[in-house]
């Protein structure tokens, strides 16, 4: 048996062998002990017995984590997994022990996995494919450099996390569509609501709704109990004066062991609802509560037992019972204009399309998206008149255009999600989310900057506190060159949801901009506590150095970062500030080598950062040949503004649409 100090234990799905075996091989050709061979694995007692010992005696544990570790309800690397979280609390938290390692697009918040290990930095290698960075990390590690279990892994996770977006399927995150590939989608499909006061403190008329429990017995019916509690939100949002949390910065405490008060300081309220939701056959039952979080006392409680055909009466009553608890000491008598969510026909079946849809929405891949649009169709199939459904429709039908499909077939998908913004105003001209709806497309398919502003000032005049307009306008304001504006927006919108990852990427990104550096990198830095190892991260950090001329630094960001088009133009640029010219031209002529098409936006700004004025604004051109996304930073992105006094600067901003640039300031355009 090797030495156990030394080895390194590998656990996957048996689907996944094909993976695994890759990442086996690139750790054995370094010299690392592996305890992986499919052929040393019999089955039986005996076998039982010598994987007990491994994990036992291994030095490091790597869970291989995919889809097909979502799907699988029992298999043999769910023992493997226990038994390696049961012995890592036995481990000092300065060894890192468990290194996940992810091998898709699945989120790192799959309960399908251990909280332990969803807990500890995840690394994304893709289909198995393992750099030499990955495996010099696990030699580091086994030589005994200390490391926290935290910060063992590097990489993404699932996701864009800052602003920046390159063009399509082919090349990940960097800074521009956000709207688009960001907001719009975690945004939508999580129908956060960020409504009520802006006011940063923890106020008595603040509130969060936490995530009903689950308890049919059934986790298929996750989605169930969490649309209820979407509504609640939803709900409690439309009242003027009432500081609700959105549900991304909520749900982050599912099955937490918190007490209410630890839970309330974090999100910054006075209240929580918590419950539950059960159903079997036909029959719903909803229980909530509400709970003072200075001292954890409840102050309302109730159950609610009625026929499913009768849900939207549990809703309603469970609401209006919260709502009342508040209203006395806590709400003023006035409340917004209700923006409803149901189908006008009362179609429980179309309602619960929706919800499966958001399910499914919220995990982004092709795959998923396309699920939702199977769902939101059938429930316009089923309710013609559906305006909230046709309003979301069009968002996965945008966001398939501008990140999975090209040409004809991205035209394909923004008409039908132009077809879905029509009509849903054509039923609903009052509804806020179908304003926004058509903004985003006016926004990211069409390039119709004022267009897109004119639509989120109507949805915000229509529903005044509607997070899905606020966090679009304040993109559109970085967009239109107001940077001031949209850092002053952002925190607004971050006010409501503190725990959000990429809206602290995305207020980095705006102060970047303004040149904020230590302000900038705060921000970075909090998304990277909230979520370690998301994609985009370490190119933000790298940016932010490069601005201070910080070459090692800036290096050392850069290579933190997921391997592809991301990591290549991070590297790209920091290299640029470095004293290596020939390393420079060759990171740059690779970026281009690999994704000229889809990259133009990211080759312009590192001919931004070498000063070379022509290349620059030739492959600014190019990007807008290609109709990238990155046009949208034109503005507001450090490496370009840096021709703001260049008469083809103002060109550039007068052919594609954009105000002409303010050349005294940085920070607003005009």
């Amino acid at each position: 048996m090797p030495e156990p100090s030394r080895a390194v234990f590998l656990s996957y799905a048996s689907q996944d062998a094909a993976a695994a075996r890759r990442i086996c091989d690139a750790l054995r050709a370094a010299g690392i002990e592996v305890w992986f061979d499919q052929s040393e694995l019999r089955g039986g007692d005996a076998w039982d017995q010598m994987i007990r010992r491994q994990i036992k005696a291994c030095a490091i544990f790597i869970p291989v984590i995919s889809h097909q570790t979502h799907e699988r309800r029992e298999g043999y690397f769910r023992l493997e997994w226990n038994l390696a979280v049961d012995r890592s609390k036995l481990i000092s938290t300065t060894h890192a022990f468990l290194v996940p390692v992810v091998i898709d697009d699945t989120r790192e918040d799959d309960e399908e996995v251990p909280e332990k290990i969803r807990d500890v930095h995840w690394t994304r290698l893709p289909g198995g494919e393992t750099p030499a960075a990955f495996v010099e990390r696990i030699k580091r590690l086994l030589s005994g450099e200390a490391a926290s279990a935290r910060s063992a892994g590097s990489g993404v996770v699932s996701g864009a996390l800052t602003a920046r977006t390159y063009g399509r399927q082919r090349t990940g995150a960097v800074y521009a569509a956000i709207a688009a590939a960001i907001l719009l989608t975690v945004v939508y499909f999580g129908l956060e609501r960020l409504r009520g006061s802006a006011s940063p403190t923890q106020g008595a008329a603040s509130i969060a709704v936490l995530p009903l429990a689950n308890e049919s017995g059934d986790a298929s019916q996750q989605y169930f109990s969490d649309g209820i509690s979407e509504d609640l939100i939803t709900a409690l949002s439309q009242f003027t004066g009432l500081k609700v949390i959105g549900r991304s910065s909520a749900f982050k405490f599912r099955d937490s062991k918190e007490d209410s008060h630890s839970i309330g300081a974090k999100l910054g309220v006075a209240h929580l609802v918590e419950g539950s939701v059960r159903r079997a056959g036909d029959t719903v039952r909803v229980s909530a509560e509400l709970i003072d979080t200075a001292d954890g006392s409840t102050q309302w409680s109730e159950r609610y037992d009625r026929p499913y055909k009768d849900l939207f009466s549990v809703q309603a009553d469970s609401t209006h019972a919260v709502v009342s608890a508040l209203r006395v000491k806590l709400l003023p008598t006035e409340h917004a204009a209700a923006q409803s969510e149901r189908p006008p026909s009362g179609s429980l079946e179309a309602y619960n399309a929706v919800l499966q849809a958001r399910f499914y929405g919220e995990r982004g891949t092709e795959a998923n998206l396309r699920k939702a649009i199977e769902f939101l169709t059938r429930a316009t199939e089923l309710d013609p008149n559906y305006a909230f459904a046709w309003s979301v429709l069009a968002v996965p039908w945008l966001n398939l255009g501008g990140q999975y499909l090209e040409g004809a077939s991205a035209q394909d998908a923004y008409a039908k999600a132009r077809a879905a913004t029509d009509r849903a105003l054509a039923l609903a001209p009052e509804l806020a989310v179908a304003h926004v709806a058509r903004g985003s497309l006016l926004e990211q398919a069409d390039f119709n900057w004022r267009g897109a502003e004119a639509e989120y000032r109507r949805a915000l005049a229509l529903a005044p506190n509607e997070f899905r307009a606020e966090a679009t306008f304040a993109d559109l304001h970085a967009t239109l060159g107001d940077i001031d504006s949209a850092i002053d927006l952002m925190r607004q919108v971050i006010t409501h949801e503190p725990l959000r990852a990429n809206l602290y990427a995305l207020l980095s990104g705006y102060l970047l901009a303004v040149n904020r550096l230590d302000e900038a990198e705060q921000a970075i830095r909090r998304a990277m506590e909230l979520q370690p190892g998301a994609e985009g991260i370490h190119w933000q950090l790298a940016a932010i150095e490069v601005q201070r001329g910080h070459a090692q630094a800036a290096l050392a960001a850069a290579h933190q970062e997921s391997p592809g088009a991301l990591q290549d133009s991070a590297l790209a640029l920091a290299l640029q500030i470095g004293p290596d010219r020939n390393a420079a031209d060759a990171a740059l002529e690779t970026l281009i080598k690999k994704d000229a098409d889809g990259s133009a936006f990211q080759v312009a700004e590192v001919y931004g950062l070498r000063n070379d004025a022509k290349s620059t604004f030739d492959w600014l051109d190019r990007a807008w040949s290609n109709r990238d996304p990155g046009i949208s930073q034109v503005l507001w992105d450090p490496f370009i503004l840096r021709y703001r006094n260049d008469p083809r600067f103002a060109a550039f901003c007068r052919k594609v649409g954009l105000p002409m640039p303010d050349k005294a300031s940085t920070g607003k355009a005009v």
